[in-house]
C-alpha cells in the first residue's frame, strides 16, 4: 500500500541538548497513522502529530487490547541514519499481536511505515552518541464495546522522539531491587507479549523500588518468587565464575532483541552462555563465596545496563567491585559500534536507511 504524507506548516524548535533530552518526553511533528476496518488495514499515512480520538467504549480502554514496540534510529557513520534489527521488532510486534488477538501488520508495510517517518523527521535525530531517535509503533483496539471478546477495529500509529540514555545513571550501574511480594507475569499468560498490562502490573512495585532508592524491579517467579525472569525494562544476565547465565525464553518473559543479540556477540566469541533457570537463592550464594563477576541488564532502552547491587529481603547483594565490568563495557562498546554504523558488523544488524 502507498503511503500518504502529509506535513506541518510550521515545525516546532529542534532541542539543542541532546543530553538534556531525558527518555520520552519530546516528540516530533509528524506520526503514521492507519486503521484495521472489515478484515483490512487502509489509509496508511504520515501527518501532522495529534490527539488521536477515540469513543469512550473503546475495548482498549476497558479490557487492555493492546500492543507495542520500541527500537531507535541512530545518526552514525558518515552522518548516515541507521536502524538495527528492525525486523526482529517487527516479528516480535506480530507475535504479540497473535497473542492479543490482534491483526497482523504485514511487514513490509511496517518498515516502510517506520523508514518514511524517521527520514522526515532526521533532523530531531540526536547528533551525540548514546542519544538516538526512539520509535514507538503502537495498536489499539478501538471498537466501541463494552462486551469480553476481542476487538474488530484497531488503530496501528508510530510515534517519534529524541531520547538521551533511559537512566538518569547513564552507562553507570545501577542498583536494583527484587520483589517477592508482587508478580508482574506468569506462564500461559502475556508475559512473553508487549502489552501495556504487563507494564502497568508493575508499577506498584517500581515505586516501591524507587522510594528504597533503587532504580528497577528486578522479578521474581510468580509461583515461588525464587527463580529470576527479567527486570522491568530489560532482560538480566549473570556471569558466575566465567559462565554467563540468563533466563530462558518459558513464556513469562520478554524475548528481547538485544537479549538476542548479546547472546550472539558472546557465543562469537567464545564466551561460556547458558540459558537456564536461576535462583536468587543461586546469585547470593555466587556473591558470598566471590564468584559473582558481573550483573548487566540487556535492552533497547539501556542497550547494556551494568548493576552494582542487588537488594532482596534482608541481603544486600553487591556485585564485583560495584564498577562496571570488562565483559558489559566490550558489550556496550559493541553494540554502539554496530548500531552506529562504526564497527564490524558480521551478521548484518545494522541497516542504513537514509541512500
Amino acid at each position: 500500500m502507498k503511503i500518504e504524507v502529509s506535513t506541518v506548516e510550521t515545525r516546532k524548535p529542534i532541542p539543542t541538548d541532546d543530553l538534556a533530552l531525558g527518555f520520552g518526553r519530546v516528540f516530533t511533528d509528524h506520526m503514521f497513522r492507519m486503521e484495521f476496518r472489515d478484515g483490512d488495514w487502509r489509509n496508511p499515512r504520515i501527518e501532522p502529530a495529534s490527539a488521536i480520538a477515540l469513543h469512550p467504549a473503546a475495548i482498549v480502554l476497558h479490557y487492555a487490547q493492546e500492543v507495542f514496540e520500541g527500537m531507535k534510529a541512530y545518526r552514525g557513520a558518515n552522518d548516515g541514519i541507521f536502524l538495527f534489527r528492525p525486523d526482529r521488532n517487527i516479528a516480535r510486534m506480530n507475535r504479540s499481536c497473535r497473542r492479543l488477538m490482534m491483526p497482523e501488520i504485514p511487514p513490509d508495510l511496517h518498515l516502510d511505515a517506520i523508514k518514511q517517518l524517521v527520514l522526515l523527521e532526521r533532523d530531531w535525530i540526536p547528533r551525540t552518541e548514546g542519544c538516538a531517535l526512539y520509535i514507538r509503533p503502537t495498536m489499539i483496539a478501538t471498537d466501541p464495546f463494552l462486551g469480553v471478546r476481542p476487538s474488530k477495529e484497531h488503530l496501528f500509529y508510530i510515534i517519534v522522539g529524541p531520547v538521551a540514555a533511559y537512566y538518569p545513571e547513564g552507562f553507570n550501574p545501577v542498583s536494583i531491587y527484587a520483589t517477592d511480594q508482587y508478580v508482574r507475569a506468569v506462564r500461559g499468560g502475556v508475559g512473553d507479549a508487549k502489552t501495556g498490562g504487563n507494564y502497568a502490573a508493575s508499577l506498584a512495585a517500581q515505586a516501591e523500588a524507587i522510594a528504597k532508592g533503587y532504580t528497577q524491579v528486578l522479578w521474581l517467579d510468580a509461583l515461588e518468587h525464587k527463580q529470576i525472569e527479567e527486570v522491568g525494562t530489560m532482560n538480566i544476565m549473570f556471569k558466575i565464575d566465567g559462565e554467563v547465565i540468563t533466563s530462558p525464553l518459558t513464556g513469562s518473559i520478554l524475548p528481547g532483541v538485544t537479549r538476542e543479540s548479546v547472546l550472539q556477540l558472546l557465543r562469537d566469541w567464545g564466551q561460556k552462555v547458558t540459558e537456564r533457570t536461576i535462583t536468587i537463592d543461586e546469585v547470593i550464594a555466587a556473591a558470598n563465596a566471590g564468584t559473582l563477576e558481573e550483573v548487566f541488564g540487556t535492552g533497547t532502552a539501556a542497550i547494556i545496563s551494568p548493576v552494582k547491587e542487588i537488594a532482596y529481603t534482608d541481603h544486600k547483594i553487591r556485585v564485583g567491585d560495584g564498577d562496571t565490568g570488562p565483559l558489559a563495557q566490550k558489550l556496550y562498546d559493541t553494540l554502539l559500534a554496530i548500531q552506529y554504523g562504526k564497527g564490524e558488523d558480521p551478521h548484518h544488524w545494522c541497516m542504513r536507511i537514509d541512500g
